[in-house]
Formats: C-alpha cells, sequence, structure tokens
C-alpha cells in the first residue's frame, strides 16, 4: 500500500491488513518449506514462518485488546476435544 492511502484507512483496516499479510506469508513460507530439498534452505524459510506467525499472534492480540478482533472464550470441554482432534488427527498421519 502506498502512503495515500494508509491515511484513508481506519485502525481497524490496517491492522487486518497487516494481519492478513502475516497470515499468508506463513502459508507462503510453509508451502515452500515442504517443497525445498535443501537442508539449509529448509531451516531458513522455518525460522522465517516461525517469526510470521509470531508477528499475526502479536497483531492478533493487539487488535483483541482494542476490540478490533473479538473472540469467545471456549469452554474446557471445547478446548479438550479440539486437541484429541488434533491427536487423532495426528494418529492417523503417523
Amino acid at each position: 500500500m502506498n502512503e495515500m492511502n494508509n491515511q484513508n484507512l481506519t485502525e481497524r483496516e490496517l491492522l487486518t491488513d497487516l494481519l492478513h499479510t502475516e497470515k499468508d506469508m506463513a502459508k507462503d513460507y510453509a508451502g515452500n518449506v515442504t517443497e525445498t530439498a535443501s537442508r539449509e534452505l529448509r531451516e531458513i524459510l522455518t525460522r522465517h514462518m516461525s517469526e510470521c506467525a509470531n508477528d499475526q499472534f502479536c497483531i492478533f492480540n493487539e487488535m483483541q485488546s482494542r476490540n478490533l478482533y473479538p473472540t469467545k472464550q471456549a469452554q474446557q470441554q471445547e478446548v479438550s476435544a479440539a486437541k484429541q482432534n488434533m491427536q487423532n488427527l495426528r494418529d492417523e498421519v503417523w
């Protein structure tokens, strides 16, 4: 985005744009990690993917603290079910 367009965007729009950019970059890195044969390049891409995921989480937390990204508090039962589903999926793959 150029500087002129940024002046017309709200705080929510700017942060949402940043959030989506970081998410897209993390996905792109993940795709490239799985297509790379070089261990050195794989490590670099994995590090960058992790940095994008961390940046995305920081932006998400900032948006949530400003009530720009409302979420509901998950019940312990929902958390446990999600963990179990992920474990089942992992077990199926391995």
